[in-house]
């Protein structure tokens, strides 16, 4: 299923929006980079790619969209990174495929203005191992932004929050991206 009010523009342009590597050291917590990582919604890899050079374990990327998950796994094989693999999958509409409790972290960036958030971070709560990491950012909500869903779609953290909460997140935090995403905001939610 596809996402309301989503797509992808050109590549270079997307990837202008975020400072990934500076980002990281925010979004990805050092004491979750020693396990496997599941990743929704893959797009161009812009996240994928880097996050995959700092773990340990396996990142598993799912996209809706034939061609990104191409396009990533072909940059996973010239960036030799054989702990990345993208997979063509509705996760909305059929979950992750994975066992229950068998990841340390989950990413799941600019998906949430989804007609049903909660069910998504069920099922991200659900992949989490106990003290394992959910990873989220999303467009902001009180900003004009050169993209993303329209304003009226678009989650705040406070929303986000609650839904972490209904599905079972207890640990919950903002996290300051500015620098990096500038257009963005995060948070981190454990098991």
């Amino acid at each position: 299923m596809k996402v309301r009010d989503s797509g992808m523009p050109q590549e270079q342009y997307w990837a202008s929006f975020f400072n990934v590597e500076q980002a990281l050291d925010t979004l990805i917590p050092q004491q979750n980079r020693n396990g496997d990582w599941l990743e929704v919604g893959c797009g161009y890899g812009t996240f994928s790619l880097p996050v995959a050079t700092c773990l340990t374990g396996r990142l598993t990327s799912f996209d809706i969209e034939p061609d990104m998950v191409e396009r990533v796994n072909d940059l996973a094989k010239k960036q030799a990174l054989p702990n990345l693999s993208a997979t063509v999958r509705d996760v909305i509409q059929l979950g992750t495929g994975q066992e229950e409790q068998s990841h340390q972290g989950v990413m799941i960036y600019n998906l949430l203005h989804l007609e049903n958030p909660v069910a998504l971070l069920k099922e991200a709560h659900r992949n989490l191992e106990v003290g394992g990491c959910l990873s989220v950012i999303h467009w902001r909500s009180d900003i004009e932004t050169p993209r993303g869903p329209s304003l009226d779609i678009r989650p705040t953290p406070e929303q986000i929050i609650q839904w972490m909460e209904h599905a079972g997140f207890q640990n919950i935090q903002s996290v300051d991206i500015e620098q990096s995403c500038p257009y963005h905001y995060g948070l981190l939610a454990w098991r």
